[in-house]
């Protein structure tokens, strides 16, 4: 059994969905796969119930789920007790950041270089929670609703891009109004996991005369890309336009909004009553982020 199979059980079973493990771990969704694989093949049970619709835990995987929490906090503790002190900056991310979010950890590196950046992912009213606990020094955040005990810093707007199948006549246009989509099935998240961005999409679908038809939700942003690409039922999504320029694919076309533009703005949450010692040189980095302010490496 590795400390490995242990994360990716964990993260699997607080997402319970391994397409959404695997964004959230940055590997491919196979390679979680064939862990959890390995894993209920060495202790010779299952620990999901997957199906086409869901993946459950199963009775063996309830059980296991604490004690692999405490063998991963154990190990952290093992490795912070011989690790030489050092300054830690724990940071949530937003999906979709782009070059936004190297931009920020290139300035920060340069006015905090004696701090080390450790990066946390997951949803918004999670990551929100663990900064008002002080479980995370900051995160970023995007149009959330106020929390107790937390502080927002406005820091730069984040523009949406239409995304099209490759082979659509719009995809052949230079930018797309947003009336030209009613035609194609809107596939986006459940409201649920981004209520901010939703909200956006389909009442600016209102705003612009039409209701927007929902594609099946659920899956990957890449599978989502796949779906859209395939074109067999034409369907439309948006992402985040530092993101469109990291995710360069010949079978979908990211095209501006012509005549309205969709925006959410990125900010910046902290503890309110104890912020972060480093905020200042944070904001700074970020502030040189949302300029373009710092050389490109």
């Amino acid at each position: 059994m590795e400390l490995r199979q242990l994360t990716y059980f964990v993260t699997v079973a607080e997402e319970l969905h391994f397409g959404r493990a695997a964004e959230r771990l940055h590997i491919v969704q196979s390679a979680v796969s064939q862990q959890i694989r390995r894993l209920e093949r060495e202790l010779g049970a299952e620990l999901f119930d997957r199906s086409p619709r869901h993946v459950r835990l199963t009775g063996a995987g309830e059980r296991l789920l604490p004690e692999a929490r405490d063998v991963l906090a154990a190990a952290d503790r093992a490795r912070a007790a011989v690790a030489p002190p050092a300054k830690l900056l724990r940071l949530g991310t937003s999906n979709g950041l782009g070059a936004h979010l190297d931009r920020v950890l290139a300035a920060f590196a340069d006015l905090a270089p004696d701090t080390v950046v450790e990066l946390r992912s997951g949803p918004t009213a999670e990551r929100l929670e663990q900064v008002a606990e002080g479980r995370l020094d900051a995160s970023f955040v995007r149009s959330p609703q106020p929390a107790k005990d937390v502080r927002l810093f406005g820091l730069w707007e984040d523009p949406l891009v239409a995304v099209v199948p490759a082979g659509h006549p719009l995809a052949a246009k230079p930018d797309v109004a947003l009336a030209d989509l009613a035609p194609l099935r809107l596939k986006l998240t459940a409201r649920r996991n981004n209520p901010a961005l939703v909200d956006l999409v389909v009442d600016a679908c209102h705003e612009a005369g039409f209701e927007p038809v929902p594609a099946p939700v659920g899956g990957s942003l890449q599978n989502t890309l796949a779906s859209i690409g395939a074109g067999a039922a034409p369907m439309w999504t948006v992402v985040y336009a530092a993101h469109a320029r990291q995710l360069l694919s010949p079978r979908v076309a990211f095209l501006p909004f012509r005549e309205r533009p969709l925006f959410l703005t990125t900010s910046l949450a902290v503890r309110r009553k104890t912020p972060p010692p480093m905020l200042d040189l944070l904001l700074q980095a970020c502030g040189a982020a949302a300029t373009g302010s710092h050389h490109e490496n």
